[in-house]
């Protein structure tokens, strides 16, 4: 039986879903460097995680 983290979707699927939420809250809570801070955050997601999703599978 094959493994969830064995499919592409999954390794960009769930940090971009991820990334979206956290610049949404970030956008609609967090003002000036905090906010600047959510979309970094929110984009080191989309670029690191899916290259943990992979090492895992």
């Amino acid at each position: 039986m094959s493994s969830m983290l064995e499919r592409p979707v999954v390794h960009y699927g769930v940090p971009f879903v991820n990334a979206v939420i956290v610049a949404v809250i970030g956008f609609a809570v967090f003002s000036g460097v905090a906010r600047l801070f959510a979309f970094v955050l929110a984009g080191i997601e989309v670029a690191v995680v899916p290259q943990v999703l992979k090492r895992a599978a």
